[in-house]
């Protein structure tokens, strides 16, 4: 699982509902709050190449690869530099939506979004952003922003899981299923409870969807 935006902690009750039927790891990206600082601003493609290095590195077999929020962008990235170690690939809570490309308009519907989530989540974000520092989370959110998640998912020759909260004010079900569309080999669309950050507030609500796709994707691949 590729963290989002900096940010890593509030994925891990998800990554527990996970870990009860399959093994999980956390990447987290350099620069963001569980890593050093990148030796200059990095780009999306940058971050799936430390991504990608990461997981020819572990030798895993072939896994599915998420990603969740900005890391769903990083993620599909990731899986074009290392086809033969990914049979499928998740986007939960993918970014950015065209409707919401730009720095005001994404930072208006986020602030929309966050008044669905528990004061908690916050609290977990604080002191991972304050180790970040603006500057590098704003210079995070620029690289996003410039980056367009369709063209990668086009080019994927793997299955592609699309999960979406019900609630999310980042992005609309017309875009993620949209991306799920452009799958070439195969996509899914799956809706579940919750704002942007669902697996903060229902951690349990994507496990089913991904051992599902999770099957479907490997089948599929032949591995």
């Amino acid at each position: 699982m590729i963290q989002g935006m900096t940010v890593s902690d509030y994925l891990l009750p998800g990554l527990g509902a996970l870990s009860a039927w399959t093994r999980v790891h956390l990447v987290e990206l350099p620069g963001g709050s569980g890593s050093g600082r990148p030796p200059h601003d990095l780009t999306v493609e940058e971050y799936a190449r430390a991504a990608a290095d990461w997981l020819c590195a572990q030798r895993l077999g072939r896994i599915v690869l998420a990603g969740h929020s900005s890391g769903t962008q990083v993620a599909a990235e990731t899986a074009l530099l290392c086809p033969d170690e990914v049979a499928g690939v998740v986007l939960a809570g993918p970014a950015i939506d065209p409707v919401a490309r730009g720095g005001l308009r994404v930072f208006a519907r986020w602030w929309i979004d966050r008044r669905g989530d528990p004061k908690s989540l916050d609290e977990v974000h604080k002191p991972e952003r304050e180790q970040v520092g603006f500057r590098r989370l704003f210079q995070v959110l620029r690289a996003h922003l410039r980056h367009d998640l369709e063209k990668p998912v086009v080019g994927l020759c793997v299955p592609v899981l699309v999960i979406r909260g019900s609630e999310d004010r980042l992005g609309t079900a017309r875009w993620a299923r949209r991306l799920a569309d452009l799958a070439a080999v195969g996509g899914r669309y799956v809706e579940v409870p919750g704002t942007h950050s669902f697996c903060w507030r229902y951690p349990q609500a994507w496990s089913a969807p991904i051992r599902e796709f999770a099957g479907w994707s490997v089948s599929v691949s032949g591995t």
